[in-house]
């Protein structure tokens, strides 16, 4: 198989994969909080994370793809309240439109969607075995604290170490603590969805959910993955408390790869509820379609800043729609021609995958892209086109485009369609433009010209 070479947060270096098991991938990537539309930050991670499982997929690696629904939050109580519904109705309903959503741009769903309420159980017993072991206790509230200085390396992540955090400025400081900076495993709580443990009623600390679930889903690996993804707000203080209880629990740093994408923001300001720039996935979707913003999300490398402005989605559009002109070209003088387009074969031995292989270069991988898409336009321009040249191009340039996750549906001529395709190309050859016209509005209606 083809070398990738990917950034690890866990190091902050470029590395080589090397999976766990030869030919296999094991991938985690944190999902929404169920309580609430998403906003566009959302899906960032689920565009970038889908190219990267692509990418595996398409050099032949077996990929199993988790990513998680927290169906369980103080925020999830507080909407459904607001809204007069219980939490289960609040949570099937986001989970519902952000499914449908993933399929919009273009993503393929998760392999496993797990949530928190149906590990509940593998969760009090993580936690339990971290009290057991000492590196996590019961305070006198009913909360449990995990132990942050009973493991070594807490904040070789992010650079958050005990020495550099400041308790007063960045860390929580609560009674029943025996350090401000440990953080809480289970949370005693009055009202919402609550569990009885030994500790008390209540439910999981969110840090929490993610380690017992890849525990759970991954057990044969000893809770041990590839890769987990998220954004780069979740490298602290998320992923750090992750990898501190699966170093207590498993004696592992949970993944081997840790990959985080950079933010969204609006006309190069914060997106913020604040600032009043929330834009919505679903309102970015209807209004510009799901293709071109998965396009404008891929023009930027994804560990960079991306900004969301008027022209970088106009440009994804107007840059989509000439890539769906060229092959809908092509497909119909290759069908009149007598080539099943469907047959065009591509490669993965060329510049394209070589941008994809170098720490996910969609940047790249997209000129590749758009320079095969003008060697196409070449090559039907010409009066006697090669159509062996035509469809090796062709091959490419549908390859690239599924292994970036771009649909464009191909047009499929029935027999009527050729016929007056033959027809429309007499009568100009013929110079009887009224009826080149006439027929030219038909193939129009067909949506095939």
């Amino acid at each position: 198989m083809r070398e990738i070479k990917l950034f690890n947060s866990l190091g902050n270096k470029l590395e080589t994969f090397k999976p766990i098991k030869e030919g296999e991938v094991s991938f985690y990537v944190c999902g929404p909080t169920v309580y609430n539309d998403p906003h566009i930050g959302n899906f960032r991670p689920v565009i970038v994370f889908d190219a990267w499982r692509r990418l595996f997929m398409r050099l032949g690696y077996k990929v199993t793809f988790v990513s998680n629904y927290t169906d369980v939050d103080d925020k999830i109580i507080k909407r459904a309240k607001e809204l007069g519904i219980t939490e289960a109705e609040l949570t099937e309903s986001v989970i519902r439109s952000f499914s449908g959503l993933v399929d919009a741009v273009g993503s393929l769903q998760p392999d496993i969607t797990p949530r928190p309420t149906v590990y509940m159980n593998e969760m009090i017993s993580y936690i339990g075995d971290l009290v057991d072991n000492g590196t996590a206790y019961k305070a006198d509230n009913g909360d449990v604290y995990f132990k942050v200085e009973s493991v070594e390396g807490y904040g070789e992540l992010s650079g958050n170490t005990p020495e550099a955090l400041n308790a007063g400025a960045r860390i929580e400081v609560k009674d029943g603590k025996k350090s401000p900076l440990d953080f809480a495993l289970w949370k005693k709580t009055d009202e919402g969805i609550k569990w009885n443990t030994p500790w008390s009623e209540g439910r999981p600390g969110w840090h929490t959910e993610c380690c017992v679930m890849i525990n759970s889903i991954f057990k044969d690996q000893d809770g041990l993955i590839d890769i987990h993804g998220g954004g780069f707000d979740l490298k602290f203080p998320h992923h750090e408390n992750e990898i501190a209880q699966s170093k207590a629990h498993n004696h592992n740093h949970l993944a081997n790869y840790w990959i985080h994408n950079g933010f969204i923001n609006i006309d190069n300001e914060k997106m913020s509820k604040s600032l009043g720039n929330v834009l919505l996935a679903k309102d970015i979707v209807e209004r510009y379609g799901g293709m071109p913003f998965r396009l404008m999300v891929l023009n930027t490398h994804y560990r960079a800043p991306l900004s969301f402005t008027d022209k970088t989605i106009e440009e994804a559009q107007a840059n989509y729609t000439k890539v769906a002109t060229a092959l809908k070209s092509a497909e119909i003088k290759m069908q009149l021609q007598g080539t099943d387009p469907s047959k065009c074969q591509g490669d993965d031995e060329n510049e394209f995958f070589d941008a994809l292989c170098d720490d996910l270069n969609t940047p790249n991988a997209l000129s590749c892209l758009y320079a095969e898409v003008k060697s196409l336009n070449q090559l039907l321009r010409v009066r006697e086109i090669d159509f062996a040249s035509l469809g090796l191009s062709y091959g490419r340039i549908r390859d690239y485009l599924a292994t970036l996750g771009l649909r464009i549906a191909p047009i499929v001529l029935n027999e009527e369609d050729k016929a007056l395709y033959k027809a429309y190309n007499e009568a100009k050859a013929n110079k009887d433009f009224a009826a080149a016209d006439e027929i030219r509005a038909k193939l129009i209606a067909k949506g095939i010209f």
